[in-house]
């Protein structure tokens, strides 16, 4: 099994996707209200949803993760393109992955997401 993308509904995915086109770039994908982005070798697709009004009421519950080599300059590029600063960049586990870095934001609905680097094993 291979965890090939995920879809956020939101109330308002025109601003959703506004949001994750400055972080991401333009989607490789776009239709009404629906915004499909390739990143890395996953999807993320933006849209409506019948069940989802307003802000994320448990956002620690899900949080996508994009892993960057350069996360100071990425951390600051998201944090000017309007995303809450909710972690900023810190090393989980200084002792055992020096080289570790994670940083979290949220977006306009309120969802997490994390930047990381590359994880040693």
């Amino acid at each position: 099994m291979k965890l090939n993308g995920i879809m956020l509904g939101s109330e308002n995915p025109k601003a959703l996707g506004d949001f994750h086109t400055k972080v991401l770039g333009e989607p490789g994908w776009q239709q009404d209200d629906w915004y499909g982005y390739e990143v890395g070798g996953g999807s993320l697709m933006i849209g409506s949803h019948s069940e989802v009004q307003g802000q994320n009421q448990t956002p620690g519950r899900i949080i996508t993760a994009f892993e960057t080599d350069d996360l100071q300059n990425e951390f600051t590029r998201i944090k000017e393109a309007g995303a809450t600063v909710i972690a900023e960049p810190y090393q989980p586990s200084a002792d055992d992955n020096p080289d570790t870095w994670l940083a979290t934001f949220a977006d306009p609905d309120g969802n997490y997401f994390q930047l990381a680097t590359p994880w040693e094993s």
